[in-house]
């Protein structure tokens, strides 16, 4: 057999060392379009940063010791044209001019390209993006001309708030950069997080020197007089730096296929079967130009190193004639480090659900991430969603460790098709620097479980403005915990030691409405309502409680000042 790869990174390396390892007598050549394979560009930007010292640790590979190790015939700075499908054969301009060749399988791995928005000046020779090596030099070249240049003043500008974009922003500021981070959305990783978790990387960024703008574009980008170039927002306010790292986006890089007359998706992604076998029997594709099915129905492409590393080895096991596991429903299990904090989520957050017209319920669980009597204990935010059966749909977190534990017990439970009460059951690992006999995946399960079993029913914030009218609104903390500047106007506070001597009180106050709890964190608010459904309220209680309300006021109001 004659395997051809086109693409060296993640899914096409995969695959091709996979093929070699289940055919040792196999031709395999690999094309790869730019001058390095198998490097690490999820690396890149903590090289940037300097945590990652020698730029050589970037580089897993080289066409050298892959021939060496496993008998691979890689070819670099070889870009694959055109796909000949009935000849069955490619054309490639290498670096010795044009010529094809034959395979009698071809693997596709094309991956993504940057979107490059139609921004005035976007080719600036002081702007750029962060995805290959080349790029990585390029920058790292414009962050020492700055830094000689302006000292302790350099200051650069990250366009895009998604995971490269905050990894940039984080390496810069660690390299000595004043640094201001634009996003159109009203809030960072806008695809991943909700509103309200996504303020805790807000202060964050913002505790770390970074000028946050949110809800903006950027309009220009000229050259500037005191530093190489000026970047003008949609606002009108202007920022002078030393350089700027746009993030945009990306999309599948599917032209290739597109030529070849292969059948695309709606997203431009390359459609596949659960094989990874296109509308052609002898071409295979993977990796971030694929099309996938998540497990919520909707199809699209996810770039993630995981899924192309997987799709890669399947690949190589469909074409060697070995057993394989078909594809799964992909969750888009993924996160990111922003300075002291973790972000990370799986599976559909409530923005997805909302669009899809899923009904859902939501709960939101702030607790620590090991035993809070163990020194050291910090807080862990963390909102899940489920259908109305119980079963888990996603779930997205933010804190400090910890946090990338639990989304993958949850992602695992997920692809499980565990409920509330699975979660509830399941026995982790406690000892009290690690962990507790409650750990935050149970109390998402009994959270939930409350929800669905009528225990608990909860209030949403988001129908503030309604419950405001409707509802008497309850505060039930602890009176030393109350603040007036942390209240909802008008609130009255009853705190919940004080509850069961005050019940006439409580009635006089609803007057016949339904009560809406909330206290710090939703735990006791959630004994308040226990002993109110009990003696005949009709109460609801604040998912998340305070906690959750202060995210959530605090992004309503990013939000209304940005639009």
């Amino acid at each position: 057999m004659k395997l051809v790869i086109v693409g060296g990174v993640a899914g096409g390396m995969s695959a091709a060392t996979r093929a070699r390892r289940l055919d040792e007598h196999a031709e395999i050549v690999v094309f790869e379009a730019g001058p390095y394979v198998s490097f690490a560009n999820c690396g890149l930007p903590y090289h940037l940063g300097g945590e990652i010292e020698d730029r050589d640790e970037l580089l897993l590979h080289t066409p050298e010791s892959l021939a060496r190790r496993s008998a691979l015939d890689v070819r670099v700075n070889s870009k694959v044209t055109a796909i000949n499908r009935a000849d069955k054969t490619v054309t490639v301009e290498g670096p010795d001019g044009e010529y094809t060749e034959s395979y009698d399988k071809l693997i596709l791995s094309p991956g993504s390209v940057a979107v490059t928005p139609p921004i005035e000046g976007i080719d600036h020779p002081a702007v750029t993006t962060l995805r290959t090596i080349p790029e990585l030099d390029h920058v790292m070249e414009l962050a020492e001309a700055g830094l000689k240049k302006s000292g302790d003043k350099a200051r650069a500008v990250v366009i895009g708030a998604g995971f490269i974009g905050l990894e940039a922003v984080e390496a810069l500021v660690h390299r000595g950069f004043e640094v201001d981070l634009v996003e159109f959305a009203d809030h960072v990783l806008p695809k991943m997080l909700d509103p309200d978790l996504a303020v805790l990387l807000h202060r964050e960024l913002r505790k770390h020197g970074v000028g946050v703008h949110l809800g903006v574009a950027a309009d220009s980008f000229r050259d500037g007089e005191e530093r190489p170039v000026v970047v003008t927002l949609n606002t009108g306010e202007e920022i002078e730096a030393d350089l700027v790292i746009t993030s945009i986006g990306v999309r599948p890089n599917s032209k290739l296929a597109e030529d070849a007359g292969l059948e695309l998706g709606a997203g431009g992604a390359i459609v596949v079967d659960e094989n990874q076998y296109t509308s052609d029997p002898d071409i295979l594709a993977v990796g971030d130009a694929v099309e996938v099915l998540f497990h919520d129905g909707r199809r699209g492409s996810v770039m993630l190193a995981g899924p192309a590393n997987r799709q890669g080895r399947r690949a190589a096991d469909v074409v060697s004639g070995h057993k394989t596991i078909k594809q799964q429903p992909v969750l888009g299990t993924a996160g990111v480090r922003v300075f002291d904090l973790v972000a990370a989520a799986t599976g559909s957050n409530t923005a997805a659900l909302d669009k899809a017209g899923t009904d859902h319920i939501l709960v939101h669980v702030h607790t620590l991430n090991h035993a809070g009597y163990y020194p050291g204990a910090k807080p862990i935010h963390l909102n899940a969603t489920f259908d109305k059966e119980g079963h888990l749909l996603g779930a997205q977190a933010v804190g400090h460790e910890g946090v990338a534990r639990r989304i993958d017990i949850l992602a695992t439970a997920i692809r499980a098709g565990m409920t509330a009460e699975d979660l509830a059951e399941l026995e982790l690992t406690y000892a009290p620097p690690l962990g507790s006999a409650k750990d935050l995946v149970n109390m998402v399960g009994f959270s939930a479980q409350n929800i669905l079993l009528g225990d608990a029913p909860t209030w949403d914030l988001r129908d503030l403005d309604e419950i405001k009218e409707s509802h008497l609104i309850l505060d039930v903390r602890p009176t030393a915990a109350v603040t007036e500047d942390r209240r909802i106007p008008g609130v009255p506070n009853i705190p919940i030691f004080e509850l069961r001597d005050r019940l006439d009180e409580v009635r006089d106050l609803a007057d016949g409405r339904p009560i809406a709890l909330h206290c710090k964190t939703g735990v006791n608010s959630y004994l308040a309502q226990r002993i109110l459904m009990q003696e005949g309220f009709e109460a609801y209680n604040c998912s998340g409680g305070y906690d959750t309300m202060g995210l959530f006021l605090e992004a309503q109001k990013t939000k209304r000042q940005d639009s």
